[in-house]
């Protein structure tokens, strides 16, 4: 099974995505399984993990609704309130769905560093420990030492680093040392806990002009430091067509994992997500 751990739909009008510029065109637009299955079937994905992309349950429930109409979605990432505890009953009540895998707080878009450490939100990790469920890691390089740290401190929590921690590539791009901090600070989570690795989202952090040449660096770092079976792919579309499209970055995250094996390649475009997601 070829697998695309990671992609959105969503509906604009629904009004909870206050992340998203309205004065994009490409993002700032509805997007529905119909407008990705060309690209499946063109690249013979078997399914997708759809992730959330709204701070709400209803964004969740919209999800899992679709969901249930489409069976290329093999699964939902969802979102809970982390700072409710009360929520434990709609977790538990998510969980009961065939499709609900997880959940994913916006980590990236809260301005305190430390919010994940938090006193109030750690009964949100307990919860998803009981109830055997995943976490999706949504964050950028500043935020690897306070992962390192919360995964260590939960080893039983299942795991993944979603789009390789955002390495700021277009710094490196521009000359700078983006590559050091956060290559060692990704050996360390990998080295040091069981956590996945999202295979994912790196034009984006690339600047206009970007080459291959410049994301293998950081490609070849999360293959060697993880291995292909805790790597795995994903296309974060529509959130790619910032830089690529759904086709081009398959091509391009076929050429950056082209010095692996069959069988290692199999890994990271499907096995690993199925083995950390359950996926059926």
């Amino acid at each position: 099974m070829k697998i695309d751990a990671h992609q959105h739909y969503w509906q604009p009008a629904r009004g909870d995505y206050d992340w998203m510029p309205q004065d994009n065109p490409t993002l700032n637009r509805s997007y529905v399984p119909a407008d990705l299955a060309p690209s499946l079937a063109r690249q013979q994905i078997d399914g997708t993990v759809l992730v959330q992309a709204a701070a709400t349950v209803q964004e969740t429930e919209y999800m899992l609704g679709i969901a249930d109409a489409t069976p290329s979605v093999k699964g939902v990432v969802g979102w809970i309130d982390f700072e409710d505890e009360g929520q434990l009953t709609t977790l538990k009540r998510l969980a009961k769905h065939p499709k609900f895998l997880g959940v994913r707080p916006m980590i990236q878009d809260i301005p305190d560093v430390d919010w994940m450490l938090r006193d109030d939100v750690q009964w949100a990790y307990r919860a998803l420990i009981d109830l055997n469920l995943t976490f999706d890691a949504l964050g950028f390089p500043q935020h690897l030492p306070n992962f390192h740290r919360l995964l260590t401190r939960y080893p039983m929590m299942r795991v993944v680093i979603d789009h390789v921690m955002k390495p700021k590539i277009r710094d490196a791009m521009a000359g700078d040392d983006a590559f050091s901090t956060w290559a060692d600070g990704m050996r360390r989570l990998a080295e040091d806990t069981q956590a996945f690795c999202k295979f994912s989202g790196m034009v984006t952090e690339a600047q206009d002009g970007w080459q291959l040449s410049d994301l293998r660096p950081f490609a070849h770092h999360v293959l060697e430091v993880f291995g292909p079976s805790r790597v795995m792919w994903g296309s974060d579309w529509p959130v790619c067509r910032l830089q690529a499209e759904y086709d081009h970055w398959h091509d391009i995250a076929q050429a950056l994992t082209a010095h692996l094996s069959d069988t290692e390649r199999a890994e990271v475009f499907g096995g690993s997500a199925r083995r950390f997601y359950y996926l059926r």
